[in-house]
């Protein structure tokens, strides 16, 4: 289980390691991104005898937008940009970590208590995943961790799901050894909710950690059913784009909670806590009533949830038969829905800044009746995602960028492993 840096013969198995993971053609560029990563871990925290090293990558949502946190169906998939760190234990009850560019941050093992102080911070995701894993009455012992990632914050690709999928892996890795990436997940998803303040659902966790590009079934939300879909998209002649708006989502939890917090009024008129619960036939009798208690938008919202569902299965389907251009049409209309039902694209009251907005109607005029676009993730503010021709990828991403900003437009692959330890 140990893992020694010094020798040489050690940097070869990295070296290898490293080539299964990322692809011989980026292996020389990351073997030396981790050279650099155990050279940080020693300057920071000095030279050790032994230490490991992880891998957690970002995630992209495919299908299901807002349905995880309604036990609804997802379609998401493990992207090749990650969080990383090298870690070593220190025999101490303490963690600490040091990310590049950020201060350390230290975390007393005994001392796990919910520091509303600390919302929205790294501290917060750190000190939750620990707490998750206390609770289960897991071992529990000190680390020093150096990190490093590409998965830039804000970027729409669930940065804060890939620290808390790579802190899960060097607990479990470290120390305990029996979690399964759906438990740690869990673990991630409930440093979130708890910890760091935002009630998210499930889908940016597994997306992180279970890998690859997977269909997820919420229906139980303690066991989900996790299927595999194994599709390449540059096979059907196409590239995955994310496109930063250039708006930040930090001041936006309040928008984020208005989701679940209006579903959760459409659930209480029938006695239920999530939307999956409520059989749509009842809801649609009800809509008058509904209408009144909870509002039109929370309606509107619950209509989404549950047509997004329906074209998540059929997402599903469609790659499954090899039929790209009717998931295209899927993508498209799972974007309009978001945009006229669910209204996570622009924030209320937002009208001079609506850069989510322009991002869309920006790449609809390039993409000009090809591919598909549609907001990415949370939505109100980050990013969109873009299915793009290979043949006009290059103008797309020119002229995006042109608009947007420069290196706005990051043309991404599905990786096929999710949160790891490397050797």
């Amino acid at each position: 289980m140990e893992y020694t840096f010094s020798p040489l013969t050690d940097f070869e198995k990295l070296e290898a390691a490293v080539a299964g993971l990322y692809g011989p053609a980026a292996a020389p560029e990351q073997t030396e991104r981790y050279r650099r990563l155990l050279a940080g871990l020693a300057d920071v925290f000095g030279p050790c005898g032994r230490a490991a090293v992880f891998s957690a990558p970002g995630r992209t949502e495919i299908g299901g937008n807002h349905t995880d946190h309604q036990h609804g169906r997802v379609l998401a998939g493990s992207v090749n940009l990650d969080v990383i760190a090298a870690a070593a234990p220190n025999g101490e009850r303490v963690v600490r970590l040091q990310s590049e560019g950020f201060p350390l941050i230290t975390v007393d093992l005994d001392d796990l208590e919910v520091r509303p102080q600390e919302y929205n911070s790294a501290a917060a995701i750190l000190r939750g995943v620990a707490a998750w894993f206390a609770r289960r009455g897991c071992r529990l012992e000190g680390f020093n961790a150096y990190a490093s990632s590409t998965v830039c914050k804000g970027s729409g690709l669930s940065s804060s799901a890939a620290v808390e999928v790579l802190l899960g892996n060097i607990f479990n890795s470290l120390f305990n050894g029996g979690c399964s990436p759906v438990q740690l997940a869990q673990a991630g998803q409930f440093a979130e909710n708890v910890y760091f303040g935002k009630p998210s659902g499930l889908l940016d966790q597994m997306g992180s950690s279970v890998g690859g590009m997977v269909t997820i079934d919420f229906a139980d939300n303690d066991n989900p059913a996790v299927e595999k879909i194994d599709f390449d998209f540059s096979s059907a002649g196409h590239a995955l784009c994310i496109l930063d708006s250039g708006a930040d989502h930090a001041d936006l939890t309040d928008e984020y909670a208005a989701v679940p917090g209006e579903l959760k009024k459409i659930c209480a008129h029938f006695g239920k806590s999530v939307l999956r619960e409520v059989p749509e036939e009842d809801f649609v009798a009800a809509l008058p009533q509904l209408r009144r208690e909870a509002g039109d938008r929370a309606v509107l919202r619950a209509m989404h949830i549950y047509d997004e569902n329906r074209r998540v299965a059929d997402q599903v389907e469609a790659l499954r038969r090899g039929d790209f251009d009717r998931f295209l049409s899927l993508i498209r209309a799972s974007g309009l829905s978001s945009w006229r039902y669910l209204q996570n694209v622009t924030p209320a009251g937002r009208t001079e800044r609506q850069e989510v907005a322009l991002a869309l109607a920006l790449a609809e005029r390039l993409l000009d009746g090809r591919g598909a676009c549609r907001v990415h993730g949370g939505g109100f503010a980050g990013t969109i995602q873009a299915f793009v021709p290979l043949d006009m990828l290059e103008l797309f991403r020119a002229e995006s960028e042109r608009v947007l900003g420069q290196g706005r437009c990051h043309v991404l692959t599905i990786r096929p492993v999710g949160g790891v330890r490397l050797v």
